[in-house]
């Protein structure tokens, strides 16, 4: 239990990040959620709170609480790594979620053969693929994932990409969008 919660600071807020907590605010209010984060100027706790139920689509509610109404920060439950992983995962866009090994080495292998049917010389260095020598597109392979110091193949192989037809396997489309 850990009262006066804005005067701990950063690196005793960091202690609650991944837990399930139990935060009392305002007078009479108890909000209960997996804390995610606290911002360092004002203290305040972003709680999420996981729907796993087919009705509302297993998404997630998020809840914002003004650091200057936290009276009380309880720890309720660690998470496991499961917890840990999707809470990492919760906001980032659809594109930057990290792909299971073989949806990776499935992605990886279509922008290659993709790259070869349209005469671009490509070759695997690793979990990277090399383009012509002068440009490396990594893992998950799609055009924001291409690096070059040479603008226009940048450019040109990015677009490529991007006018990749949608693979057929329903699964890896959606790992990818």
């Amino acid at each position: 239990m850990q009262c006066g919660w804005s005067l701990l600071g950063p690196l005793q807020w960091i202690r609650y990040i991944n837990k399930q907590v139990m935060v009392k605010a305002g007078k009479d209010e108890e909000l209960r959620g997996w804390l995610v984060t606290v911002d360092p100027v004002s203290a305040s706790l972003v709680l999420v709170n996981f729907q796993d139920d087919a009705v509302r689509g297993g998404g997630a509610s998020v809840q914002v609480v003004m650091g200057h109404a936290v009276q009380e920060v309880q720890v309720l439950q660690e998470a496991d790594q499961e917890t840990t992983d999707r809470l990492q995962t919760s906001f980032l866009p659809a594109s930057a979620r990290p792909l299971a090994p073989e949806q990776r080495h499935r992605r990886r292998a279509s922008v290659r053969r993709w790259l070869e049917q349209n005469r671009v010389p490509v070759q695997e260095d690793g979990e990277d693929l090399l383009v012509a020598g002068a440009l490396t597109i990594t893992a998950p392979y799609g055009p924001e994932d291409c690096c070059s110091s040479n603008q226009i193949i940048l450019d040109r192989v990015q677009r490529l990409i991007q006018s990749q037809p949608p693979p057929a396997d329903q699964s890896e489309r959606s790992s990818c969008d």
